[in-house]
């Protein structure tokens, strides 16, 4: 398995990240884009998902977001949906380019955040011939309501509001919220769950350096306008798998089912991954190994196995 750096351009920033090609591959291959959740990519958990696919036959282009690890934007550590699923977009224009590639064989994959960017994605780009949508965001306000409770959702939203007042007031400064944090009901944070902190940490102790535990305000206010409920009614004919967490109390295994039975497509699958959370999907190696046997499966059968054009 080969691996090299890569570079492109979106939204007039330089996007980085990884492209691995399979041994031995002889025409062009199947390539699947993929990008990271409510933090950057490389060196986390995205490169043993890639491993999978790879051993499978296919290729796999890894990326972070611009203002999100290794690429290029500010300022840093402000998450645009908009800005996130255009990065996607261009990454597939940039592999459409690169030989070796099958430009009509392009999967994506994600996960948390960017499983709710996949569904958008199979909606809204033709180029998108299968898509794995892993343990989803699908609604950002409910999520955001549920996982903070009545008097913490009261916090959040004040200090939202806070935050606009002051961008409007000083347009060059941002507040900044923890992604996470050890004790919630001291500290507001994005996503108030302990093993979210505590994962997190020892990830960046381990195998992501670059992780940060923080985010703008302003990234809070946007998941809150983002849902990828308007675009379910457009997947009609593309494959889309949707892996959940039994139990995900983070981003809500009934309202990532919900979502799924609004996909119109019968070329569609659901797997419930049997007892997992939310963060197991990137900690545990052995829930990591089903969810990834699952995607390696879907991707084969619906991108490997449509043959070369």
């Amino acid at each position: 398995m080969a691996r090299k750096d890569i570079e492109f351009q979106s939204g007039g920033e330089t996007i980085r990240g990884w492209l691995y090609m399979p041994d031995g591959a002889k025409g062009p291959v199947p390539v699947v884009v993929m990008a990271g959740g409510w933090c950057y990519v490389r060196e986390l958990v995205m490169p043993h998902y890639a491993d999978l696919f790879v051993k499978a036959g296919l290729a796999a282009l890894l990326f972070d977001y611009r203002r999100l690890g290794v690429s290029d934007g500010e300022p840093r550590q402000h998450l645009d949906p908009n800005d996130q699923i255009e990065d996607y977009r261009n990454a597939i224009s940039y592999a459409e380019t690169l030989p070796g590639l099958d430009a009509a064989r392009i999967g994506v994959w994600g996960i948390s955040y960017s499983g709710g960017h996949t569904l958008i994605l199979a909606a809204s780009d033709p180029r998108v011939k299968c898509a794995v949508s892993t343990i989803p965001v699908v609604d950002g306000y409910r999520n955001m309501r549920r996982v903070h409770g009545t008097m913490g959702f009261r916090k959040l939203m004040a200090a939202v509001t806070e935050d606009r007042r002051r961008r409007f007031k000083n347009p060059g400064e941002r507040g900044f919220i923890p992604h996470a944090a050890a004790d919630p009901d001291k500290t507001l944070s994005a996503w108030p769950f302990p093993e979210t902190y505590e994962t997190f940490l020892e990830l960046k102790r381990t195998e992501a350096p670059l992780y940060q535990n923080s985010s703008t305000m302003e990234s809070v206010e946007l998941l809150m306008n983002y849902s990828v409920y308007p675009f379910l009614p457009r997947i009609l004919d593309v494959p889309t798998l949707v892996l959940v967490a039994e139990g995900d109390d983070l981003t809500l295994w009934d309202l990532e089912i919900d979502a799924y039975n609004q996909i119109p497509t019968n070329k569609k699958k659901l797997f419930v991954i049997p007892k997992t959370t939310h963060m197991t999907l990137y900690s545990d190696r052995s829930k990591l190994a089903i969810a990834g046997e699952q995607a390696t499966t879907w991707l084969g059968q619906h991108l490997l196995e449509r043959g070369a054009t």
